[in-house]
């Protein structure tokens, strides 16, 4: 009865594989399709979002050896400008992790955000991440901008905002930002454009071929 019982699940489990199998691809290819439509939405060349990532990757690993295990230190880049967030243990880690990383072939700008003090624990990160899901939830909920314009980084309560964007998305995100609860301050790393800018840079990353077509003029009557 055992043994048959085993054959049952055994055969049961070699008729759901193909479905199984196919539901993992199926999966797998849904994730790479956001992916891509994140990326096809960004303002930001794929030039320029994977030198971002190296960026990220060469910062990390500029720390000075004397203060890899003592600091916290994470590293944002967008469009070339790198933000660092986290903690030092002193105002020399601070300036020296700042000196080494603007090193980095390529980088435009570093903001150098670091607090000094002890690194927080991970109670302090998890509430950051939470924070950081409802500011960005509610970028999309204004229905005013797209929320891959805006990427949005929390460190002990402080919200930063990265992203380019004209004026009027900038107002909108700050405002959402600075009135979600938890957040204790926003720093604004936005890089400022016009209108006409960020349409030009939204027709060339979506493949617009051609600019639209004019509006037609309106007489009153």
């Amino acid at each position: 009865m055992q043994k048959a019982k085993l054959s049952l699940a055994a055969l049961t489990l070699i008729i759901a594989l193909p479905a199984l199998q196919g539901c993992v691809e199926a999966a797998l290819l849904s994730t790479a399709a956001a992916a891509s439509v994140m990326s096809a939405h960004d303002r930001r060349s794929t030039g320029t979002q994977t030198d971002d990532e190296t960026m990220e990757w060469k910062a990390n690993n500029h720390v000075p050896a004397q203060y890899a295990k003592q600091a916290h230190a994470n590293f944002t880049a967008f469009n070339r400008r790198l933000l660092i967030t986290g903690e030092v243990p002193n105002e020399e880690a601070k300036s020296l992790i700042e000196s080494e990383v603007r090193k980095i072939e390529g980088v435009k700008d570093v903001f150098n955000e670091l607090g000094i003090g002890p690194a927080t624990p991970l109670t302090s990160r998890s509430n950051d991440s939470f924070i950081t899901s409802k500011v960005k939830a509610r970028l999309v909920d204004t229905n005013q901008l797209s929320a891959n314009h805006i990427k949005v980084l929390t460190e002990r309560g402080i919200v930063y905002l990265m992203g380019i964007v004209n004026e009027r998305e900038a107002k909108v995100a700050i405002a959402v930002a600075r009135t979600t609860a938890g957040v204790a301050k926003v720093v604004n790393v936005l890089e400022v454009v016009s209108e006409d800018e960020t349409r030009r840079l939204d027709n060339q990353v979506l493949g617009a071929r051609n600019p639209p077509p004019p509006s037609a003029p309106v007489e009153n009557r």
